[in-house]
């Protein structure tokens, strides 16, 4: 591919030294875990926020999908937003966003205000994870990308752990001090953003003019069968892990009778080896290539297939559990992947790709749940396994990035 072709001449850049990459990679970290914080509140404080409101079941569940809709536009708009204008400017202005939007939660008080809060805190958050990776992959070498995203993810994953630390902690009148202990910081990051973070830097990479928009480059011809083959990829894991994911509590405690404490006890294991996962695959990328990791999905799959199949054995589905979750985090660098596949100017529009596989997400409930009022709950979760194993072709059908220097 000759990227010479779409690529707009750039400016020099401004190196960096060390000691300001670490420091920059830590103000993601902390980033990540405030949007972790503040993406995850709409789970995890769902009780108290029906509560609240006097929402149904129908509607406390909306408000995932408001966020999820919001996030879908944020990553592309904002993605684009970096690429073209600087990306240290839009990570101040999406972190600086979620946080505002998060404490807007303490005032909502309706259904419809609720609806757009959330659209406008999915916004915000979902354009982290395109901005972010054009930023860390930037930062260090290649090799060592693969290790700086499970970094990242274990990161996220701590922020869900530590919002059910708190929840255990405060009364349920006194619940929207959460809101404000995770929306307060990310006001103070947004500066830091700016201190840290040179201008014109490596990292910033501003787009010089042009009359096409990023996205728009990702479907001249010779990037257009690549980007729609992401696309799908993306789309397929976001509809898998709807279908195994999204259902497991229902199935544990419905068809296999488990009460709810054990059922959360083994949706935990899960939640354990994707942190664990998130290291594990990180390192593999970076040792055998991208593409290596598509072994994950497939093992995820078996996991599935197992999980389905198993005797209610609460210590075999744990493992079983630990391994669907481990496997699943193989997808962990896709982040840094996307943006190599690409040229350096698109590389937050790139990595916007992983978000678009949220418009399949949407329907994957409602087609699952056909299938389990045809079929019943366990045919349509074997659904999760044909998708992730799709989803693992059409990763291995695109292109290696990864290359390693050779000895002489």
């Amino acid at each position: 591919m000759a990227s010479s072709a779409i690529s707009p001449p750039e400016a020099a850049v401004m190196p960096l030294r060390l000691p300001r990459q670490v420091g920059i990679f830590a103000l993601l970290l902390v980033c990540e875990f405030f949007y972790g914080w503040a993406w995850n509140t709409v789970d995890v404080l769902r009780p108290f926020i029906r509560e609240a409101l006097g929402l149904s079941l129908l509607q406390a569940g909306s408000a995932y999908s408001a966020q999820g809709a919001g996030a879908l536009v944020g990553a592309i708009v904002i993605g684009q937003m970096a690429d073209r204008f600087g990306r240290r400017r839009m990570l101040a202005t999406l972190v600086i966003g979620y946080g505002v939007m998060l404490l807007a939660g303490v005032v909502v008080g309706s259904y419809i205000q609720l609806l757009a809060q959330r659209f406008l805190l999915g916004f915000f958050a979902g354009a982290s994870f395109p901005v972010v990776v054009g930023i860390y992959v930037n930062l260090f070498s290649p090799t060592l990308r693969g290790r700086l995203a499970g970094m990242l993810n274990a990161t996220f994953s701590l922020s869900i752990v530590m919002l059910g630390v708190g929840m255990s902690m405060v009364s349920g009148e006194h619940w929207r001090l959460l809101l404000w202990i995770g929306g307060i910081p990310p006001l103070a990051l947004s500066f830091l953003t700016f201190a840290l973070i040179p201008a014109g830097s490596t990292v910033d990479l501003v787009q010089r003019a042009t009359t096409r928009l990023p996205i728009g480059e990702l479907f001249v011809p010779d990037l257009r069968r690549q980007t729609l083959m992401l696309a799908a990829m993306t789309g397929l894991n976001f509809f898998g892990y709807a279908a195994f994911s999204g259902w497991l509590t229902t199935y544990l405690t419905g068809d296999r009778g488990f009460t709810p404490a054990m059922a959360g006890e083994l949706v935990a294991w899960q939640f354990t080896g994707n942190i664990v996962g998130g290291f594990l695959w990180g390192w593999t990328a970076d040792r055998f290539g991208r593409r290596f990791n598509a072994i994950g999905f497939g093992i995820a799959s078996l996991a599935i297939v197992g999980y389905l199949l198993a005797p209610s054995d609460p210590m075999l589905l744990k493992v079983l559990g630990l391994a669907y979750g481990g496997a699943l985090c193989s997808s962990v660098i896709w982040g840094p992947w996307m943006a190599e596949l690409y040229p350096s100017h698109l590389q937050s529009t790139a990595a916007s790709i992983f978000n678009w596989g949220r418009i399949i997400s949407f329907f994957a409930p409602l087609i699952t749940a056909q299938i389990a009022g045809t079929f019943g709950m366990r045919t349509a979760m074997f659904t999760a396994a044909i998708a992730f194993t799709s989803a693992a072709v059409l990763w291995l059908m695109q292109r290696e990035t990864l290359v390693r220097p050779t000895k002489a």
